[in-house]
Order: structure tokens, then sequence, then C-alpha cells
């Protein structure tokens, strides 16, 4: 980890506390039509983009809404959260900037979508610390393959075997190891059911961003 020269970052659930944010857009979504929330629907979500969440809702509970309608409910759901709740994990912020310090560039690898994160970015005051964004809305599969993050290493002008992957999913470690990357899994409560796994394929594991400091 001293020697990385490139740090990518997920970003709910990793460095952002929201996974709250997406169970209460979900069973709100849900409950206006009287769906049940069935426990694998939030983990299927985890690894896709708003518009491939959007498309798998729409056809997992046959809904007549378009796939823009459902993506705007759920926006309209989460932005007031993200603009005014929604906190950084524990000593995210410090490992952040010490990582600013030694030079190391900064990328961002995410499933959501700049309207709702860069808000929240910004508020918590670490914003001007990442050096690039990138969406795996922009790439043509999702976080369970390498794409984003080999997308978002090349945009920090970094190489994946001297960047480090930072993500609290088993897909998105799984995506990440095979494009090279490092892999540093962060803890999530909501991940737990998939701890096993995500233990097996991280490099390294921590509690909260403190074990890094």
């Amino acid at each position: 980890m001293k020697l990385i020269q490139g740090a990518i970052f997920d970003l709910d659930g990793t460095l952002l506390d929201s996974m709250w944010v997406w169970e209460y857009v979900d069973e709100e979504f849900l409950n206006r039509r009287g769906l049940p929330k069935e426990p694998d629907y939030l983990e299927k979500l985890g690894p896709m983009g708003f518009h491939r969440a959007a498309i798998y809702t729409k056809e997992r509970f046959g809904l007549s809404e378009s796939v823009e309608q459902i993506w705007e409910e759920w926006g309209c759901l989460a932005k007031s959260a993200y603009d005014n709740e929604v906190v950084l994990k524990p000593g995210a912020a410090e490992y952040l900037r010490r990582l600013k310090e030694r030079g190391v560039r900064i990328g961002a690898a995410t499933s959501n979508h700049e309207e709702l994160f860069i808000g929240a970015l910004k508020r918590c005051g670490v914003y001007d610390c990442f050096d690039a964004f990138t969406m795996t809305s922009e790439v043509s599969r999702g976080k369970e393959f390498p794409d984003v993050y080999l997308l978002c290493a090349e945009r920090i002008g970094a190489k994946p075997s001297e960047s480090a992957v930072f993500e609290d999913i088993a897909a998105g470690l799984r995506g990440a190891k095979s494009g090279g990357f490092y892999t540093v899994a962060v803890r999530e409560p909501l991940s737990a059911p998939q701890e096993a796994e995500i233990r097996k394929l991280a490099d390294q594991y921590i509690n909260d961003f403190y074990d890094l400091l």
C-alpha cells in the first residue's frame, strides 16, 4: 500500500455512509406499489448503475412505468438525503488527505450518479481530493467486470498494477481483481451476507479508514 500511485474508491458503502439511503429509496419505491422487498433485491442492484438497475426492476416486477420514470423517481427520493444527510465513513476524510499529501492520484468508480454524489462530497469537504470520477453508466458492463476501474485508472494516469481499489461488495472486488488491481475491502454492515467471499477476494480487509492511518 505504501507504493501505490493510484487509489480508486467506490463511493456508496465505501467512502460514503449512504447505503441506508438506497434501502429507504427501495422500500419507499416498492411500498408505493404494494410490492414486497425481497431479500436478494438490494444485493442484485449493488453492482448496477441506475439505468441497468431500473431495467432490472421494471422487468423483475413487471412495472408499467418506463425505465426513465423509475430512474427519476429514485433520484428525487435520494437527492435530499445526499444533499443534507449523507456523511463519510470513519477516517475517510483523513485518509484521502493523507493520500493527497503523498502525491497519490485519486479517483472514484461508482454506480451512483454525479447529481447525487458531488453535492455530498463537497459538503463533506473532500471533493477537491479527487482527480477523476467514473460511473458504470460510462462503460458497457457492471462492477463485476474491471471496465469502470480500468477507465478510472486511465483518467487518473495510474497503472492498475500500481493502484488500489477500495470496495465494499464482492462483485466490485472481483471485477477490480480481474483488472490487476490491489484490492482493499471496506467493512459495510449491509454487505455482511457476503463477508466470507469479500475476505477471500480482498488483498486487505479494513473495518474503517483509521486502520490505514
